[in-house]
């Protein structure tokens, strides 16, 4: 329940600062008395198709910790937390990065990066992670995490789920407009969108939004692969990772926060939409790497 709370007033509070910038920037005017202006339009796509993804992407740490429960090791209790934060310290220096705040969150087998920045970035792992793994595997899990900072993998999803937003919002207004001026032609007192434009974008904004989801879930799917190479790179050899996909194959795995799901380390439902490769598939990748 907090989390849907959470998800709902994060998007309106983000919605309402869009509106309020657009509205300064003069970009939300692009519906004149002449007709659609297409530059007025793209930048109002812009504003709210990179700035959505790009808020979310600045507040996504300190979203992480509240919505998962993540507590920070700021001084290692006992000997497990001191070995993880060693563990995360050995990979980012060895991957050339900042070092990143350490958690740990109650729940089912799973494991998240988050954060704006390489060098502020979050790494966080579950109890049910911690119980149910060898240490090796944990390495191989967190060495995944870590190899997820290292690619920047937050930003470029941020900069893709950006462009994606763009499109989706131009296109929608772009077809909204051309359908109903065709439905209002005839229309003498044509004076301003009609009931065909405000149907078909928000229509267009959903259908379109599915389609975008479904690309930035093939190149989220992508960056799997690569985070999974990473790990086995920093830790010398593939086998660690590949036991570690193995064992998560078979039980079952935590729900992510939306905001952080494409940085998890379990896999998503449904093959398009789904943010990560099915488990075999990742295991032959690397055993063929």
């Amino acid at each position: 329940m907090k989390r849907i709370l959470l998800f709902v007033l994060t998007n309106v509070a983000v919605v309402a600062v869009l509106g309020i910038v657009a509205s300064l920037l003069g970009v939300n005017r692009y519906l004149t008395s002449n007709g659609l202006n297409l530059g007025a339009l793209l930048g109002y796509a812009l504003v709210m198709g990179f700035g959505g993804a790009i808020i979310s992407l600045l507040i996504s740490k300190p979203m992480a910790k509240w919505s998962s429960g993540v507590q920070v090791i700021d001084q290692p209790r006992n000997q497990d937390e001191a070995w993880i934060v060693e563990t995360v310290r050995k990979f980012a220096d060895k991957a050339g990065i900042g070092m990143p705040e350490v958690g740990i969150f109650e729940g089912d087998p799973n494991a998240f990066a988050t954060g704006a920045f390489k060098n502020s970035a979050l790494v966080a792992v579950s109890t049910g992670l911690l119980e149910s793994m060898t240490h090796e595997e944990i390495e191989a899990v967190i060495g995944h995490e870590v190899a997820h900072i290292a690619n920047g993998d937050m930003v470029t999803m941020t900069l893709i789920q950006g462009v994606m937003n763009t499109f989706v919002v131009f296109l929608s207004r772009v077809i909204g407009y051309a359908v109903d001026s065709f439905l209002r032609k005839n229309d003498s007192e044509n004076t301003g969108p009609g009931i065909g434009y405000m149907i078909t974008t928000v229509v267009l904004d959903i259908l379109l939004g599915f389609v975008a989801a479904i690309i930035v879930a093939w190149f989220s799917r992508q960056r799997e692969f690569r985070a999974d190479a990473g790990a086995a790179q920093l830790m010398g050899r593939k086998q660690p990772m590949i036991n570690a996909l193995a064992r998560l194959g078979g039980v079952h795995t935590a729900e992510l926060p939306k905001s952080m799901a494409a940085m998890g380390i379990a896999g998503g439902i449904g093959q398009l939409f789904s943010t990560h490769p099915p488990i075999e598939e990742r295991i032959a990748r690397l055993q063929q790497g």
